[in-house]
């Protein structure tokens, strides 16, 4: 009896099953007009925040961000951002130097007609050094974690009027790691750990 041949197996990351790593370069989002949605970010050096501190950071800001002017800087996937604006924020802007992980994240917010939302693609420092036309009420500020950002960022937040008076500061570290001395006016009002990553939410005080 003649033996049937075996069907080819399909390649890693072809139209068939996705492959792992593409699985795992994969997000979703969690609530508001795109709920559901997944989508990919580049095979880069990037750390997205996963989906469970997502839903827990946006559980703290309920009633903060429909209308909300939003800045996600070291933008990286940009599902922070992404998530904002899809439970309403006015407007977003992402701030990525990597030329790669920044296209695929304009391309994203084209395809799915984003409004009020925009990439530069620079520096996080650089971008901070220029003048804001206006603050924003929520920032994400999550520096990869080994290249010591953090407390410079912060400061040029706080110095640059990046800020409104009220606005939410969103942290990320490494948990093995103290946070640096923060900005004064700046009031922590969650905290919470998973994993290896540390995360905060601040509260800017307008100082007289």
């Amino acid at each position: 009896m003649p033996v049937k041949p075996h069907a080819p197996s399909k390649a890693a990351g072809s139209r068939g099953t996705p492959s792992r790593g593409a699985r795992s370069r994969q997000l979703r989002i969690i609530a508001g007009q795109w709920r559901g949605r997944r989508f990919r970010f580049p095979d880069q050096a990037i750390r997205p925040t996963p989906d469970r501190v997502r839903e827990t950071l946006f559980n703290w800001l309920q009633g903060r961000v429909a209308g909300a002017r939003v800045l996600d800087l070291f933008a990286g996937s940009g599902a922070l951002g992404l998530e904002a604006l899809s439970r309403g924020a006015a407007d977003a802007v992402f701030v990525e130097s990597d030329a790669v992980t920044a296209r695929a994240l304009s391309d994203l917010l084209r395809s799915w007609q984003a409004t009020g939302a925009r990439v530069e693609r620079t520096e996080a420092a650089r971008f901070l050094a220029s003048q804001p036309a206006q603050g924003f009420d929520l920032v994400f500020l999550d520096p990869p974690f080994a290249a010591g950002e953090l407390a410079g960022a912060a400061d040029r937040l706080a110095a640059g009027g990046w800020l409104k008076p009220g606005a939410l500061v969103y942290i990320e570290h490494a948990r093995r790691e103290p946070l640096p001395a923060l900005p004064g006016g700046w009031t922590e009002q969650r905290s919470g750990i998973a994993g290896e990553v540390g995360y905060h939410l601040f509260h800017h005080d307008q100082l007289p």
